[in-house]
């Protein structure tokens, strides 16, 4: 993923120091105090994981406290996103910006399992839990706008999301179990870069942005395939199409 913020970032570079002088669309576009637009887009889900310490750890007899857990494994999965946008001019160089998204996906978990059923020889299943979630989103982003040369002007942002699961409380199918449940609140800090594009009659913008939940969202269950897991931050990758 870090290959893919360099290539953007390059491609940034390529646009900006490729333009020649011509006649500015909307010129007067950012002088507007406030405006509005919507963004789509497509989102990596992801996550950080990091084991108990009770995922080792044996008892007097010297038997695994997790016993049926033998690993357990992050696998990203594809989402989208769309909602809309209000836009704050501070100044020449910086916005203010609320969106208020929804935002679809799901994180992959595969679990390593031992197989209680062959008892002869030891051998393990693997069981794939797919935690589906539909976010009510607010992001806060701090814009800082590069001067505009022509028709493109690149930005960064930085900012704060909440995230609401609305689907972490969803009834768990008997086909799917077993499965772990996530914690439907989260906080996120986030960064990335862009660039605006004016067009004739609105402007449109591609940006790409890293976003790390602060929460450990594992909702414990008091079962092993909580209890194996010390948290689970949430990562995400996010590309997006503003319409402004």
């Amino acid at each position: 993923m870090k290959k893919l913020f360099l290539l953007y970032f390059l491609l940034l570079s390529v646009l900006a120091f490729s333009q020649e002088q011509k006649l500015k669309n909307l010129p007067n576009f950012d002088r507007k105090w406030l405006h509005f637009g919507f963004t789509v887009g497509l989102s990596i889900f992801d996550a950080s994981m990091l084991l108990s310490d009770e995922f080792l750890q044996t008892d007097a007899s010297g038997e695994y406290t997790i016993n049926h857990v033998y690993g357990i494994e992050n696998t990203p999965s594809p989402g989208f996103h769309l909602g809309p946008i209000i836009n704050l001019r501070l100044n020449e160089h910086s916005d203010l910006r609320a969106l208020l998204d929804l935002s679809f996906g799901q994180r992959t978990l595969k679990y390593s399992l031992l197989d209680t059923i062959n008892t002869s020889e030891r051998a393990y299943n693997e069981h794939v839990m797919k935690i589906e979630s539909i976010f009510l989103e607010l992001p806060i982003q701090y814009k800082y706008k590069a001067k505009r040369l022509n028709n493109i002007r690149p930005y960064v942002i930085f900012g704060v999301t909440t995230k609401w699961d609305m689907a972490a409380n969803k009834k768990i199918k008997d086909e799917d179990r077993p499965m772990i449940r996530f914690k439907p609140f989260d906080v996120f800090w986030e960064a990335g870069m862009g660039v605006d594009f004016y067009l004739p009659y609105f402007k449109f913008s591609s940006e790409l942005k890293y976003q790390v939940g602060l929460l450990n969202i594992v909702k414990y269950d008091n079962t092993q395939y909580t209890n194996a897991l010390s948290k689970i931050n949430s990562r995400m990758f996010v590309l997006s199409f503003h319409f402004e």
